[in-house]
């Protein structure tokens, strides 16, 4: 790892941790990290992505690849064991935090808080863990370059969007470093805030007028995002009962899943007694979860890298059939970055993404929780659950334009630096960064040398579908 645990300071001790920071500029200059040479020995990146195949669901395998398939910006999500392998081989800074380990821009957006209120933050936890918190911005600056490429942005525009993501981050770990440490613990962005930084930008009036609309739209729209709205999608009525509707392979009722790829949760009264166990991991005494009732699951394909773990979709029933609610039970393998770093503290991988995604986020789902189940082919499996729907908005990367991209690189870099700023060393990470630009130009020009090996990567993974060493399936 590079961290000499010995010689960190007390966490009291505010002038020591800035010392210690600015120290890890000696082991590690900010400009070393503007460079990506792969190793002449670097993997195979087809070899990794069939090695995660082997433990996923086979018949939803092809639609992984398929969804990988779309572009060079759907592989990089799909793509996280590789950029973990990649990154691995790098020096780093020593200096830990708290990783979500996916960080790309995909994966940042809008929900709503137990108190109903629209926040932006991180969205996606799956591979949490305690890693080198330049991990995080390395794949969340990367994804930006990838994704102005896609959109056909130029080389300019790209790299102020790339820059605009770290100096996001910089300066909002340096707000962090200097305040008071409640401060630090309750910030978050407020959703409605969004639009004030649009004006802030002083833009030409049609461009506010046009980015401002994007933004609003989609606010607007994230909060029709619940579950009410949920079930006038996925559930219908089969003689007077509410059941998920089947759109396979995507969405499969419980009963027309073939037996090897279930949970234990053959029967109504086994899936009562899971959803008792994982009530024991929710937070609080007495909780709304209670006063409903468990309907109807099916399995349901979600994301792109998730693509063949199992994730179903719980309905449950309140007050009568006008009071639904939707959860999502998704199964939670070790984290990718745990072939290369110590190994999560907890042994339940439900309860590692979990915790990882409490202590980075600025509010959570009420429903978070977790819970282990025996499979009919005899493998335990863990899942953690959430809400499927409670107020989800993603901005959109096909709909995205320069100035538009800019702001919210500097937003997702922002969020980022907050949720870090939680579980590390704040003060020592805003040391290592300093005051200058100097680490924004080097993980702007580190985007660009990576997206270039995203594309190589890509292309031997459209090269292997082609000659069959990979399936992919046919999506319309």
């Amino acid at each position: 790892m590079g961290k000499d645990a010995s010689a960190e300071p007390s966490q009291n001790d505010f002038a020591a941790r800035a010392a210690y920071g600015r120290a890890a500029r000696e082991r590690l200059p900010r400009s070393a990290h503007a460079t990506w040479d792969p190793p002449a020995d670097r993997t195979d990146p087809v070899s990794l992505l069939e090695l995660q195949a082997e433990t996923r669901v086979p018949e939803l395998v092809p639609i992984r690849h398929a969804r990988m398939m779309a572009s060079a910006l759907s592989f990089y999500r799909g793509a996280a064991l590789l950029m973990a392998s990649d990154l691995a081989t790098m020096p780093n800074t020593g200096l830990i935090a708290q990783l979500c380990g996916d960080a790309h821009l995909s994966n940042f957006g809008v929900f709503g808080t137990p108190e109903r209120r629209l926040i932006f933050d991180i969205n996606d936890f799956d591979e949490t863990l305690p890693g080198p918190w330049e991990w995080d911005v390395k794949r969340l600056v990367a994804s930006f370059e990838i994704a102005g490429r896609h959109r056909g942005f130029s080389d300019g525009e790209r790299d102020r969007i790339n820059r605009s993501v770290v100096q996001g981050y910089r300066e909002r770990m340096a707000v962090a470093a200097e305040s008071r440490v409640l401060e630090t613990w309750y910030g978050r962005i407020d959703a409605d805030d969004l639009s004030a930084r649009v004006k802030a930008q002083q833009l030409p009036r049609q461009l506010e007028k046009d980015v401002s609309k994007r933004m609003d739209r989609l606010l607007a729209k994230a909060r029709t995002h619940d579950s009410l709205r949920g079930a006038r999608k996925l559930v219908t009525k089969v003689d007077g009962r509410m059941r998920i509707e089947a759109l396979p392979p995507l969405i499969v009722p419980l009963e027309d899943v073939r037996p090897a790829d279930r949970t234990e949760a053959e029967s109504e009264e086994t899936v009562r007694a899971l959803l008792r166990g994982y009530r024991t991991t929710l937070v609080g005494d007495r909780h709304p979860i209670d006063e409903y009732d468990y309907v109807h699951m099916a399995r349901k394909v979600v994301g792109v890298g998730s693509v063949g773990t199992r994730a179903w979709v719980l309905l449950l029933r309140g007050r009568d059939d006008d009071d639904p609610l939707l959860l999502q039970a998704k199964q939670a393998e070790a984290s990718v970055l745990e072939r290369f770093l110590p190994p999560s503290e907890y042994a339940h991988h439900g309860e590692r993404v979990v915790r990882g995604q409490r202590l980075m986020q600025a509010a959570s789902d009420m429903f978070l929780g977790w819970q282990r189940a025996d499979g009919d082919d005899g493998v335990v499996r863990d899942y953690y659950l959430r809400q499927l729907h409670d107020w989800k908005g993603d901005f959109t990367v096909e709909e995205m334009i320069p100035k538009g991209a800019e702001i919210y690189a500097a937003v997702c870099g922002e969020t980022l630096a907050r949720a870090h700023a939680r579980s590390g060393d704040r003060v020592a990470i805003a040391a290592y960064l300093g005051d200058s630009d100097r680490f924004d130009r080097a993980l702007a020009s580190f985007a660009v040398a990576y997206a270039d090996q995203n594309d190589r990567d890509y292309a031997a993974f459209t090269d292997a579908v082609a000659s069959g060493r990979l399936e992919a399936a046919q999506i319309d």
